[in-house]
Order: structure tokens, then sequence, then C-alpha cells
């Protein structure tokens, strides 16, 4: 049996309710995975595999299925509270080799500030596996460069969905990257 995916799509979705189990089911409605059963794997980007867009990755998959996912998740029912997830992919130039995602969870934190965050990480992981070493005392931007000098990792990419709590209401928000055409 092969599970290794060949496909990949990134989603996100936000949902509110004052239940939170209901808000929760909103936001993987939003993100157009609320009719599959998900299975939560860890972060790494299969070789060979390609990130499609979600339309064409949403229409591999089919109600009831098992589909394998990385994804992040953040709530709250606090007012005017924000919450920030992401999810951060880090593609190597050698596609015979895997790349990484990465989850990120936040409070306070605007969709740029988490994105950011979240596809450094995936890129730090990568380049930590293929021998480029990265000062994490510097910038974000700056060891972006220092990767993409020695075109090892091709690209990065990252979804992030934001949202303000209001009162009297669950507030969920998701980011997946959900694994298709295995």
């Amino acid at each position: 049996m092969d599970l290794v995916p060949s496909a990949m799509f990134l989603t996100k979705g936000m949902g509110r309710h004052r239940e939170q189990l209901t808000s929760f089911e909103l936001a993987l409605r939003d993100a157009g995975i609320a009719h599959v059963n998900l299975v939560t794997v860890s972060s790494i980007f299969p070789p060979q595999c390609r990130l499609v867009p979600k339309q064409r990755g949403a229409a591999m998959l089919h109600p009831g299925q098992i589909v394998f996912s990385v994804i992040a998740r953040m709530a709250t029912d606090e007012a005017f509270r924000m919450t920030a997830c992401s999810i951060g992919v880090a593609i190597p130039g050698d596609r015979d080799k895997y790349g990484y995602l990465s989850e990120h969870h936040a409070y306070g934190q605007n969709e740029k500030a988490a994105g950011d965050y979240a596809e450094d990480l995936a890129a730090t992981m990568l380049a930590t596996t293929i021998g480029i070493e990265l000062d994490t005392d510097k910038a974000w931007n700056q060891r972006k460069e220092q990767w993409k000098i020695g075109r090892q990792i091709v690209r990065t990419t990252n979804i992030t969905q934001t949202a303000i709590g209001k009162e009297g209401l669950w507030t969920t928000v998701i980011a997946a990257g959900v694994f298709c055409k295995y």
C-alpha cells in the first residue's frame, strides 16, 4: 500500500458559533474540507509531490474519504482577541528530496507576521537537513536571501487565516496543507 501523496493543496477557513465544536466545523466548511475525514500528519512534503491550486486538489477529494493533512488550528471565545494560524511550506530544488511544512498558532499576530513566521520555520527546518547554515539571529528576509543564493530551496510559501474574536461566540481559524492523489 503506497500512501505517498503526489499532490497537496493549501486551504484556510474561519468559523463562528456559540459552540466551539460548531465553530470548528464552520471553519472546515469555509476551507472546503468538512466533507472528508482528516488525519493529522507531521511535517514532511514528500519527494516528487506537487503543490496544486486549491480547486484542483479539492476536486480530487470524495465525501467520507480519509485524507492526510497538516493542520494549524486556533480558537478563542474572548472578544477582540486576534487569533492566527498558518502553514508554512519549503520545497527543495531537488524534487527527489523531501521538503517541510510547519504549523504556527498565535494570538495577537496579523496575517503577514504569522505567515512569515510559518514560512521561516519550514525553510529553517529544510535548510538544516540540506546543510545550509542559517543564522537564526538574522531577520527572516536576511535568512531568506541566504538559502536563495544556493538555489537549494526553490520555493517557500504559506497560507494564513486570522480573525478577531466576538463576544458570546467561539471564533475558530484553521490553515491546512491537504494531501491528495495517492
